[in-house]
């Protein structure tokens, strides 16, 4: 059922189109929108457009940093070990790992997985980039890459074909270890888990 308000129905469907939002959760976000003071209303609004407009890719890790502050602050880390990549799928598992405080390695975001059924190739994601930092021009000497990828079929996928490319070059691969249910996503995998897998990282 619609509703009457053409501007309340555009921001269900609106609302609706993000990942794990249905309609009713949409119609509840919808009023709560429209029950609250026009300020904060204001302040989300803003919040949104500073996302799109402020916010890029760091040209070293390539996670998430604002305009004006690349490289971002854990490349810049002086008490960073720049010798250990760990290479995740999305800036949200770099959020996952830091929560753990165990990590003192840097990282790379790729930005997806390797999906031939979603169209998406080794071209598609920043597998690029992080060869560009194992180069011998790239940089500090790189000795140790964590594939730290959710373990699933792309994941896997995306690990074994960057293992194929790095390993010519001498770095040491690892795999963060099997403490993760096959399947599971690493940004919902509680702290405790995390850190017990990055310790228990197997050779690849």
């Amino acid at each position: 059922m619609r509703y009457t308000s053409a501007a309340i129905e555009s921001l269900i469907e609106e609302f609706a189109k993000l990942p794990g939002i249905g309609r009713k959760t949409a119609q509840r976000l919808a009023m709560h929108i429209l029950h609250e003071q026009s300020g904060e209303v204001e302040k989300l609004a803003r919040a949104l457009r500073d996302v799109k407009e402020r916010v890029i890719s760091c040209s070293i890790c390539q996670n998430v940093t604002d305009r004006g502050d690349d490289p971002c602050s854990i490349c810049r880390g002086s008490a960073r070990d720049g010798s250990v990549i760990c290479v995740v799928e999305s800036p949200a598992d770099v959020l996952a790992f830091e929560k753990t405080a165990q990590y003192r390695g840097v990282y790379h975001v790729l930005h997806g997985v390797i999906s031939p059924l979603d169209g998406i190739g080794p071209d598609d994601i920043r597998i690029k980039e992080l060869l560009s930092r194992i180069s011998p021009s790239g940089g500090e000497e790189v000795k140790e890459v964590i594939m730290a990828l959710s373990p699933t079929v792309e994941g896997e996928t995306t690990v074994l074909y960057i293992s194929r490319l790095l390993k010519p070059l001498g770095v040491r691969m690892t795999k963060i270890a099997r403490g993760i249910p096959v399947g599971a996503e690493l940004e919902f995998i509680d702290e405790a888990t995390l850190s017990r897998a990055l310790e228990g990282r197997s050779a690849l």
